[in-house]
Formats: C-alpha cells, structure tokens, sequence
C-alpha cells in the first residue's frame, strides 16, 4: 500500500469516526505533479463536526495526512468540498 493511498483510507476512516451520516462519505485522491490531492465531501449536517470549533479538527486532520506524506517525502493536501444536500 503506498502511503497515499494509506493517507485515504485513514482520512476516510477519520469520517467515519466523525460522521453521522456515514454512507454520504465521498473520498476520492488525485496525483500528479505537485503532489497528492484527497477531496472529501460529506453530508450537510456533518459539516460543523468535521470543521470544528474555530476550524481546529479539520485542521488537525490536514496535518495529520500532511505528516503521512512527508515521512516518504511527498506532499499531500485534503481539500473539503461542497457539503451533499439532503
């Protein structure tokens, strides 16, 4: 398993922690030149848990997946997306 795949799976697993609505959970990776780029989107009501107080856990969770792709050297960034309606 590489380490940015690695770097999906526990941000999903992260989600699933935090979330209520656990099947609206969409994580999907990008590579390319820059580096890795994980896009979430979560369901609308989950928003406030997944940000958190002053934005602090969505915080933590962007240095955490940072920190999994610096110990191989590669840069890797989580970007939140639009919340699903439902």
């Amino acid at each position: 398993m590489s380490e940015s795949s690695a770097a999906l799976e526990f941000a999903r697993y992260v989600l699933e922690q935090i979330c209520d609505h656990k099947s609206d959970i969409q994580a999907d990776q990008k590579d390319d030149e820059l580096g890795t780029l994980i896009s979430v989107q979560i369901n609308e009501e989950d928003m406030g848990r997944l940000i958190g107080k002053n934005g602090k856990t969505v915080s933590a969770l962007r240095l955490l997946v940072r920190a999994m792709g610096a110990r191989e050297g590669k840069k890797i960034n989580l970007k939140v997306l639009e919340p699903v309606a439902k």
